[in-house]
């Protein structure tokens, strides 16, 4: 009889366990499918490992690689065949944005007509891109914090930036102040990782910018250690390898006009208090401000760009906390030197590479690129915008952002740099 009920409990126990078995193995590693479909892959059939091509054999990939690589491969024929479905039920949405950001309404979309049909050479373009890219990554004299560190050198944190869609191969390394917005949006439309009354978005100007901007709807790689645990880099590793990996850039100074703009000149009440505040207090002098930046805005205090340029420079504003986002270095964002990406994007001539990188991850059918801003930051504002800044800062500036100048192909300020 006690023999009996011990078989009984034994196997109530074991059946338990899988059941938890199973409920991990799903959380875990159901969702890391790897469908993928892009001009960038190389193809294989529903029944071939991700990560594996016909050419290769299994001792080309470390042993954890291999185990990972045979895990997730069960799960491919499965996931290909819900990511065709959901496919075919995307199609373009409403033409034109209900715009409710005010930095959205200041700016204003530009809806004037675009030819999709590139222009450019685009292929030749990137590879002149990518070969630039990877000649100074190279070049053993041309050296800038971090360049010589390897992937598995990188902290956690810093892998923030790089956003994955598992559903379509891809990752995104997102820049603030050059089209990450809608690029991001561009990526939630793919992975589905947000529903609207429980429908995915099938537009991305549909999809409210605070949701955009929300950590917890993007999977991103630094997220990667709470899923997979200690198989997190080799997952990290093994999607590299295989998915098509894209990144736009931006003139570095520009891009610092830009954020200037959209975080000081407007009311931001976050930035007002973490940011400007300081400012005000270190590089004009101010005391006692207001707490609030409308009150600080109707009183007329502003940070000014010199201060901002101040504030840059500084050696204490590293030492506190790194720089944000929106004025971080390209190379620290994304890890250029480190990671090999497949397509590196120009918001110069973004409408021509929008359109050329969406018909190569053969997503063009599915959706169209946003439009651009009417009153987007220009290079050739430049000139007026540094023209109070004295010239030993404007060089201390360049040095700063030599790296992100010199890897992506933007030609030296010089017109700025001297007398």
């Amino acid at each position: 009889m006690t023999k009996a009920r011990l078989l009984r409990l034994s196997v109530v126990l074991i059946s338990i366990f899988m059941i938890l078995l199973i409920i991990v193995y799903w959380d875990n590693v159901g969702t890391a499918h790897f469908y993928l479909h892009t001009s960038f892959s190389r193809p294989h059939s529903p029944g071939a490992i991700p990560g594996i091509t016909a050419d290769e054999d299994w001792g080309a990939l470390p042993d954890v690689d291999e185990f990972l690589a045979k895990l997730l491969s069960s799960t491919l024929k499965q996931n290909s065949s819900i990511a065709r479905k959901t496919e075919q039920l995307l199609v373009q949405g409403s033409s034109k944005p209900v715009v409710s950001n005010l930095e959205e309404n200041v700016r204003g979309y530009d809806w004037s007509t675009h030819n999709d049909r590139n222009s450019l050479d685009q292929e030749k373009l990137q590879i002149e891109r990518q070969r630039t890219l990877r000649e100074f990554c190279a070049n053993s004299s041309f050296t800038f914090p971090t360049k010589e560190r390897s992937f598995d050198d990188i902290p956690n944190y810093e892998l923030n930036h790089l956003i994955v869609d598992d559903r379509h191969g891809i990752i995104y390394c997102y820049v603030p102040k050059v089209a990450c917005t809608n690029w991001k949006r561009v990526m939630i439309v793919l992975s589905e990782s947000l529903l609207d009354q429980g429908v995915p978005y099938r537009n991305p100007l549909d999809i409210p910018r605070e949701h955009v901007h929300n950590t917890s709807t993007h999977l991103t790689f630094n997220k990667f250690w709470r899923r997979y645990g200690k198989f997190s880099r080799h997952l990290m590793k093994i999607k590299l390898k295989k998915y098509t990996k894209f990144l736009f850039v931006r003139d570095p100074f520009v891009r610092l006009i830009s954020a200037f703009r959209s975080k000081f000149e407007l009311e931001n009440e976050e930035f007002y208090r973490r940011f400007a505040i300081p400012m005000l207090k270190l590089y004009s002098n101010h005391t006692n401000l207001p707490t609030s930046v409308s009150e600080a805005f109707g009183a007329g205090l502003k940070v000014s760009f010199s201060d901002f340029i101040q504030y840059l420079l500084d050696p204490r504003t590293e030492k506190m906390a790194p720089f944000n986002e929106h004025w971080r270095q390209v190379y620290r964002l994304c890890h250029p030197c480190q990671i090999d990406y497949d397509f590196i994007g120009k918001l110069e001539t973004l409408d021509e590479d929008a359109a050329y990188l969406l018909q190569l991850l053969k997503v063009d059918r599915l959706l169209r690129f946003p439009p651009s801003y009417r009153n987007r930051t220009a290079s050739s504002w430049e000139d007026n915008w540094f023209a109070k800044i004295p010239l030993a800062w404007r060089q201390q500036l360049y040095k700063l952002y030599e790296a992100d100048f010199v890897l992506f192909g933007y030609p030296k300020p010089e017109n700025l740099l001297k007398d």
